[in-house]
């Protein structure tokens, strides 16, 4: 990817437990919230290159009464504050069988970060660690990148449009900055 590509993207989207911070699940806590090695950097450099980044997480634990809106908000004003501010915060609420349009795979979290972000869904990039992330881009006409970490099973690296070894190596794609390109 050259630098006039970097200029096509509109923004970069990224999936929040095990992408940008460690997963634990259904955390409440903020206490509990730790920056992912290379995730502030990997921000930083996005943000020095005037593109607006984001977080699209499913949060079910809302939906199944494990913890509340306030919980999910306080956990990503941590997050926030470790990870140097995102320009957008995108949730799904709801348990896995809601139906939803948000929840990922669908494309609803990606749809309204971008709009709220005022950037075409296709201007986007989604960098997650998990295949629901890759597909919920491709569902929403975004790009998607796969950062496989331990819970990232192998038919989902295989299937995934584009990979990266790590955060920071997908941002440094996205920036021109790394051999490999995008999807």
């Amino acid at each position: 990817m050259t630098p006039q590509d970097a200029r096509r993207v509109g923004a970069v989207l990224f999936d929040r437990d095990g992408t940008l911070v460690e997963d634990v699940p259904y955390n409440g806590d903020p206490a509990l919230v730790r920056a992912l090695p290379g995730a502030r950097r990997a921000l930083d450099l996005l943000r020095g290159a005037g593109i607006p980044v984001g977080v699209v997480s499913n949060q079910s634990g809302v939906g199944r009464g494990l913890i509340t809106d306030g919980d999910v908000r306080r956990v990503n004003e941590r997050a926030d504050e470790l990870l140097g501010g995102l320009d957008v915060w995108v949730y799904c609420p709801h348990p896995p069988d809601a139906g939803c349009g948000c929840r990922k795979p669908r494309p609803g979290l990606v749809v309204e970060a971008a709009r709220r972000l005022g950037v075409a869904p296709a201007d986007c990039v989604v960098i997650g660690d998990i295949g629901a992330d890759v597909q919920a881009a491709r569902a929403a006409g975004a790009r998607g990148v796969l950062v496989p970490n331990a819970v990232t099973l192998p038919e989902e690296v295989e299937a995934a449009p584009g990979t990266a070894p790590d955060l920071l190596t997908a941002v440094r794609r996205i920036l021109g900055e790394a051999p490999g390109g995008l999807p």
